[in-house]
């Protein structure tokens, strides 16, 4: 099982956000056409641009990779880890997620409880639709709390399109959140394909994998 976009599993949000009190703008970079990467500065990026335009947001911009489908004994320990490691620069933080279960959510939900502003990235147009159905409802409540919300232009749930919404996630962010057991990805687009790129770019990465964490 495989990491958020990188997943083999996705989804097509299929519900209307009309009658939210503010609906998050919706960014659509129609399929591989993505900001472009930032070159690395002293061997860490450069801190991400608002892709509204502005490049003033001087929160820390934090992406996730991570495994699905963990146990609930693995929930727990990673929740508190991110927790731990988020709330030492909360409220100023802004975190990209894809929003799948596992590690994107348990995340996202820490970002948004610590008072931070969550960006959601959406893979292709059938994403929520593959997703666990224990998962939507939080899927969904995620969606609406998202300040923004960026969809590539892909239909179905693919590696390819779960690796460009990871890239995607590393364009948009000065550090990445690795939820990661040190192993090779079962599937292209896995945890360790994302920790790869982000390496590549310069980007800083912080591997989380808690002691007595295991996969399923």
């Amino acid at each position: 099982m495989n990491t958020c976009c990188g997943g083999a599993r996705g989804a097509e949000e299929d519900r209307s956000r009309a009658a939210q009190p503010a609906a998050a703008p919706v960014l659509d970079h129609g399929g591989l056409h993505r900001p472009a990467p930032r070159p690395p500065v002293n061997g860490r990026s450069s801190p991400a641009m608002n892709p509204s335009g502005g490049g003033g947001d001087t929160r820390r911009r934090i992406a996730i990779s991570g495994h699905r489908g963990l146990p609930a004994s693995t929930v727990t320990l990673v929740e508190k880890a991110i927790r731990g490691i988020l709330a030492r620069h909360a409220p100023e933080i802004r975190g990209v997620s894809c929003l799948a279960d596992g590690a994107d959510q348990i995340f996202a939900r820490a970002v948004v409880d610590l008072g931070g502003t969550l960006e959601a990235v959406v893979c292709s147009q059938r994403y929520r639709e593959d997703l666990p159905p224990d998962s939507l409802d939080e899927y969904d409540t995620l969606m609406g709390a998202a300040e923004k919300v960026h969809r590539l232009g892909y239909v179905e749930s693919t590696g390819e399109s779960h690796m460009e919404g990871s890239k995607l996630m590393l364009d948009l962010a000065e550090e990445l959140y690795a939820v990661w057991d040190g192993k090779p990805a079962r599937g292209y687009g896995g945890t360790a394909d994302v920790v790869a790129e982000a390496r590549r770019r310069g980007i800083e990465v912080h591997v989380i994998w808690p002691d007595g964490a295991r996969r399923e």
